[in-house]
C-alpha cells in the first residue's frame, strides 16, 4: 500500500513513542485512546464488574481507533 509522506511520518512518530513507553502505562481503546496508569504491582486495574477502572486514566489521546479484534 502506498502511504503519503504525512501518513508515514505519523506512523514513524508512533514507533518512536513505543521505544520510550514506560512499563507503568498502558493504552485502552474504545473508539478513542485512553492512557492508563498501572497499579503498584504493574497490572491494569479493572472494576469488580470487569470494566476498566477510570480512576487510573492518566489522559486521552485524540486518535480514532477501534478496540475490536481482526
Amino acid at each position: 500500500m502506498k502511504l503519503t509522506k504525512k501518513e508515514q511520518k505519523a506512523i514513524d512518530a508512533l514507533k518512536k513513542v513505543a521505544k520510550i513507553w514506560p512499563e507503568s502505562l498502558w493504552v485502552f481503546v474504545d473508539g478513542s485512546m485512553h492512557v492508563m496508569k498501572k497499579d503498584s504491582e504493574g497490572n491494569a486495574k479493572y472494576t469488580k464488574l470487569g470494566g476498566v477502572d477510570q480512576d487510573y486514566k492518566a489522559d486521552d489521546v485524540n486518535i480514532p481507533c477501534d478496540g475490536g479484534a481482526w
